[in-house]
Order: C-alpha cells, then structure tokens, then sequence
C-alpha cells in the first residue's frame, strides 16, 4: 500500500508564484519588447521553478519498503528497519540508525494549533504518538502537514513492530539511498546564467 503526502497549500501557493511569474513576463514583454522578455525571462521561469520545487514537488511517501522523503534537492529512501524514532517538534523527522532525516513537505504547525483541536482528535492515535500524560505535540495534530504524515508513518511502523519484523533489523546498505534531482539544479544553474548573460548584453 503506497500512501503520498502533501500540503495543498504548497500546492496552491507555487501555482500563485507560476500565475504571477507568467503575468509578470507578459506585462514585460508588451512594455519592452523582445529585449524585455529575454532580460527578464530566466528571472521570472527561476523563480516560478523555485516555487514549483520548494512547495510543490516535496512529499512524504509512505510504502511497503518504507518512508521516501521528497525533499527540494534530493530524495532520501528510508526503509523500515532503519527507522527508530519519528518526532513532528519542527517538522517530520524521522531518527534512523543512518541519521536524522526531515521531510520538507511535512512542517509542524505553530504551538497555537492545539487550540483547534477537539477531544476526538487526540483518540486512537498510534501509541507512539503521545508524551507525558497522553499529551501530544502541536505537529502531532492530525489537522497539520506533520501529523498526517507521521500518522502515516507511525501506524505502519508500529505494525511491523508489533508483528517482530523489526526485532532483528538488518540494513541494506550502509547509507540511505539518495537520489539527487539533477534537472532541477541543472535547470537553475541554466537560467541564472542565461539570466546574468542577457543582462550583460
């Protein structure tokens, strides 16, 4: 079972970032003619790409192999048996014997979001959720990027916990896979310098 978590609002926000981008170089291009839209193009598409792969493209995916952590720059696979800790203080992060890894797709929400809670919400969560008198953190909520994605992650953890797949882990590899999103940091290394040459014309 493949599960995928991500903000709707990043979602929402990188496509305002894409609307204003586009606009933007249309109003040049009119104004200024082909000079304005070359001066101007690498600019407004690096920023509209920047807004795709820091609020869009980051995911938390949550599978039968493991957790797969879908960050700006790279994409770190976690498989079960690494996995030790999940902790949601500043954002998901899950404490492995490889290291502490954090999902940028996952951020907690400020402390104030226990106010919008309701006793329903604190029930039958996985029991590695709670602290100190069944109390919870504000990233544990359910309603926040952090929390549903932990919950995720928590509930098939604990499954396999309890089932003792987890008693003897065995890792692998020694490191975590990492996959590095090449054309993203291509495509920007392309526009700043199309950005810094036409400027130079």
């Amino acid at each position: 079972m493949r599960s995928v978590y991500r903000p709707a609002f990043g979602k929402v926000l990188a496509a305002l970032v894409a609307v204003v981008c586009a606009v933007g170089l249309v109003v040049i291009s009119a104004h200024d003619g082909v000079p304005g839209f070359a001066r101007s193009a690498p600019w407004l598409l690096l920023a509209a790409g920047a807004a795709w792969a820091l609020f869009w493209r980051p995911e938390v995916v949550v599978d039968d192999a493991g957790v797969h952590l879908a960050n700006v720059l790279r994409t770190v696979d976690l498989p079960w048996p690494s996995i030790q800790r999940i902790d949601t203080k500043w954002a998901l992060a899950l404490t492995t014997r490889y290291g502490t890894y954090t999902a940028w797709a996952a951020p907690a929400p400020s402390r104030w979001a226990h106010r919008d809670l309701s006793p329903g919400d604190l029930r039958h969560l996985p029991e590695s959720t709670y602290g100190a008198g069944a109390s919870i953190r504000p990233g544990d909520s359910p309603h926040s990027p952090s929390g549903q994605a932990a919950l995720a992650v928590r509930r098939r953890w604990e499954e396999l916990r309890d089932a003792g797949h987890l008693d003897d882990p065995r890792l692998e590899f020694d490191r975590p896979p990492v996959t590095w999103h090449r054309t993203t940091i291509a495509a920007a290394v392309v526009l700043v310098v199309l950005g810094v040459l036409a400027a130079l014309v």
